[in-house]
């Protein structure tokens, strides 16, 4: 039996990154630390919006899913799923909102559009239970801090080109 080896990533100082459960965060040190008797090199991300910074063992990045921002074929497939038809299963709240944690902390930007496109509501639709619009705004967040990383605007920018690729759907049915 033989062991696949993946190719090994790396990241430099300053470049963004995705860590699948916390979203875009920014490389701002590879460094090298005592832990236990063992030195180990690091990875430090900063995630300014939640005043966080995670320190990741570089031998582990692989495992936890560290990833570079989406290439163009990644994010236009994901801005093309927004524009699709919502699928919303016939399964029990808890059960569709478990789906959707999942893919939101999967930290796939065309699974987290996916989250987005079916909890979208225009304003004048039938109003969402509290957990859906959470989930929503922490979907629709996600993809934003991605969105505007790579088409380097604002995140307010991001937001508003989303909002605007969901509502010309509405506007097509």
């Amino acid at each position: 039996m033989s062991i696949k080896k993946l190719p090994s990533i790396t990241f430099n100082t300053g470049e963004y990154v995705v860590y699948p459960t916390h979203g875009v965060g920014k490389v701002s040190d590879v460094t090298k630390q005592n832990i236990a008797g063992s030195e180990l090199e690091l990875l430090v991300v900063d995630f300014a919006k939640d005043k966080m910074t995670l320190r990741i063992p570089t031998a582990k990045i692989q495992h936890v899913g560290l990833r570079k921002i989406s290439d163009e074929k990644t994010m236009n497939e994901a801005l093309t799923t927004l524009q699709g038809k919502a699928k919303i299963k016939k399964i029990m709240w808890s059960r569709r909102a478990q789906e959707y944690e999942n893919k939101i902390n999967s930290g796939n930007p065309v699974a987290i559009a996916e989250v987005v496109r079916d909890l979208y509501r225009n304003e004048n639709v039938a109003e969402q239970s509290y957990s859906e619009r959470q989930i929503y705004e922490q979907a629709i967040e996600r993809l934003a801090s991605e969105v505007s990383v790579y088409s380097n605007c604002s995140i307010d920018e991001a937001n508003k080109k989303l909002l605007d690729i969901l509502s010309q759907k509405e506007n097509k049915l």
